[in-house]
C-alpha cells in the first residue's frame, strides 16, 4: 500500500482533494491511503509516508520541509497551482505515485 501525505496551511483544501485522489486510485486498482493534514505537523508525519506533496499555499516552505524529509529518505514536492485549483485528482495522485516509484 503507498501512504501519500499532502500538507497545506491547516488540512482542510486538500481534504477536498484527498477525495479525488481515492477516487482516481480506485478507479485505477491503486491501493493507498491518502492523508490531509496541516503543514504544522509534517515533521512527525513524514516518517509514516512514502511521499509528501504540499498545496500551493505552503509551497514556499519547500525547500525547508524537503531537508526533514531527506532525512528519512522521502520525496516531497509541490502540486501545481493548476491541478490543484481544478481539483484533478488523478494528475496528484499521478504525481504523487511517481514520486515513490
Amino acid at each position: 500500500m503507498k501512504k501519500i501525505l499532502l500538507c497545506c496551511s491547516a488540512g482542510m483544501s486538500t481534504s477536498m482533494l484527498v477525495k479525488k485522489m481515492e477516487q482516481a486510485a480506485m478507479e485505477r486498482g491503486v491501493d493507498c491511503k491518502i492523508t490531509a493534514m496541516s503543514v504544522s505537523n509534517f515533521d512527525d508525519a513524514i516518517i509514516e509516508y512514502d511521499v509528501c506533496l504540499l498545496g500551493p499555499q505552503v509551497r514556499f516552505q519547500l525547500e525547508e520541509l524537503k531537508k526533514v524529509a531527506d532525512e528519512h529518505g522521502k520525496n516531497i514536492a509541490a502540486i501545481s497551482a493548476q491541478d490543484y485549483g481544478m481539483m484533478k485528482g488523478n494528475e496528484v495522485l499521478t504525481q504523487a505515485l511517481e514520486l515513490i516509484n
